[in-house]
Parts: C-alpha cells; structure tokens; sequence
C-alpha cells in the first residue's frame, strides 16, 4: 500500500514538473524508458521468488543488443528470425546458469557473478564498440509515438497469469514458497530453478532488442546499470531475497517507481550520479522498513 501511495505522488509531481506526460506521446516516450528497467525486474523477480539472484541480467542485455544489431535483417521474416535467435541464445545461457545452481547447489550470487563476466566477454567478442544497425521500421514500430511497450508488458503481465496455472508455473511458485515441501509433494524443483534462470535470460535478452531498437545499434556495455536496477525494483516491490515473497505485479510497480524517481531527478536538475546513490539508498531503505515490519508483526 505504502509504495503505491508513493508511486502516485511521484507520478502526480512528475506530471507537474512535466505536462507533456499525460498526452499520447508522453505515455509512449515515457513507457519507452520504462520498459527495459520493468522486464528486468520481471527477469529478476522470477529468479529471485525461488530464493535465487541473477547478477548476469545487465550482461545479457548487452550480449542482447549486439545480437540484435548483428542478427536482426531489414525484412520482416530476417527481424523475426533474427529477434528469435537472440532471445533463443538469453534462454540457453540462462538454463546454463540455472543448470549450474539447481545441479551442482552452488550459491547463486557466485555463479551468476562468474557468469556476468562471461556473457559480457561474449557481448565484447560479437561487437567490440558500439555498432550494427536495427531496420528503421522496427525501430519506429517499438520506441515510435505508439505506446508498443506498454502493450508489450501488458502481454507479459497476462502470459505470467496463464503460467503461473499451468504446472511449471505451480513448481516455480510452490519451489520458492516452501522447497522442502514442494520436493517431498513430488515438485520437480531442479527443472523448476532451471525454467526460471532460463525464462529470466529470455527476458533480458529481449530487453536487449529493445534497447537496441531504441538506439539503432548494438553496445557490448549497456546493459551494465541495468543489475542493480533490476534488484532494486524488485526489493521495492517487495521481493524478498529468501525466496517465496513478492509477486511479479510489485516488481512491475518497483521497476515503474524507479523510473519515474529518475525522471523526477532528471528535471530537478539533480546530477546522473545522484541517481546511482539514490539507487542504493532505496535498497537499504526499503530492505530496512520490511525488517522494522517483520519485528512489529
């Protein structure tokens, strides 16, 4: 309740500071910026309601936008099949790493640290600098005056609900909710951690599209800011790091009030640096005000 009530005074200030934003055109810029930080912090959230972290999501999102200006043809069946590659690539590193968690039992953070530095160094192999190009149709037809990526996440929004009925949806929730109950009730919690390391890597590969629609081109280093991001929406709204706490709907709301909070610095004139330390600050914040309620509980 507490973070949509500051949710709506930031979006009411923002829409002071910047009128343009309740017109068609300021729904589509602002969704446009706001739409990498929300699909990470859905990446995140899956991996994290399992009791996990996913330190290689800015990683992927940068091998994400160079693929994409490297695969991605002008036609329309060279984009799909170039978009489906690429997220192709983000599933089966990311069932990599899950593989690696759930098999082998290794602290997440680690794994995915190393990760990180892997799938960064291939982000370098397949473009050293800052290049490619992405067909101006698709680019117009994603970050153009359409509102493209709020209908994008609304679709993920729905296809969660769907999943989450399905049985992979159940073993996911069941794994993060309680993982010993979940093994001895016969949920296949292996498959389930890597389904979750593996969606989540799709995710951020297809934020890398994206973001390269945006751009028009690929950067082996983009993605980097976007981690730290991805945690803090997610801690914002209300996963926990354990495992079992939060739901994706909070991490879209966290990811939202990141977005508008820097946006808010940003005609404030506050300096890109505050934006960062404003970051870290939240995080201790909010992971402080959930212990004070946990104690007062």
């Amino acid at each position: 309740m507490g973070l949509f009530a500051l949710l709506l005074a930031l979006l009411a200030l923002y829409a002071y500071l910047y009128p343009g934003l309740l017109s068609w055109a300021g729904i589509a810029r602002f969704t446009q910026n706001w739409f990498p930080v929300a699909l990470v912090a859905i990446a995140q959230t899956l991996v994290m309601l399992m009791g996990g972290i996913d330190l290689a999501v800015g990683a992927m999102v940068s091998l994400g936008t160079v693929l994409a200006a490297t695969l991605v043809g002008g036609s329309v069946l060279g984009a799909g099949l170039g978009i489906t590659a690429t997220v192709a690539i983000g599933v089966v590193a990311g069932g990599l790493v899950g593989t690696i968690v759930a098999l082998f039992g290794l602290p997440a953070i680690i794994v995915t640290l190393s990760s990180s530095f892997l799938i960064g160094g291939a982000a370098l192999l397949v473009m050293a600098r800052p290049g490619g190009s992405m067909p101006d149709w698709l680019s117009e037809g994603l970050v153009g005056v359409h509102p493209t990526a709020l209908l994008i996440l609304i679709v993920l929004l729905i296809a969660w609900r769907v999943l989450r009925a399905t049985p992979l949806g159940l073993a996911i929730d069941a794994s993060g909710d309680n993982p010993t109950g979940a093994f001895r009730s016969g949920v296949n919690i292996v498959a389930a951690r890597i389904a979750a390391y593996a969606i989540s890597g799709g995710l951020a590969a297809f934020a890398g599209v994206y973001v390269a629609a945006q751009t028009g081109a690929g950067d082996p280093l983009i993605g980097t800011p976007l981690t730290l991001q991805s945690i803090t929406a997610a801690v914002l709204g209300g996963v926990g790091f354990l495992g079992g706490q939060g739901t994706l709907r909070g991490a879209v709301a966290g990811s939202l009030l990141l977005a508008v909070l820097v946006n808010v610095m940003f005609f404030l004139g506050l300096p890109p640096v505050a934006q960062y330390v404003m970051q870290g600050l939240i995080i201790v914040a909010a992971m402080g005000i959930k212990r004070l309620r946990e104690r007062a509980a």
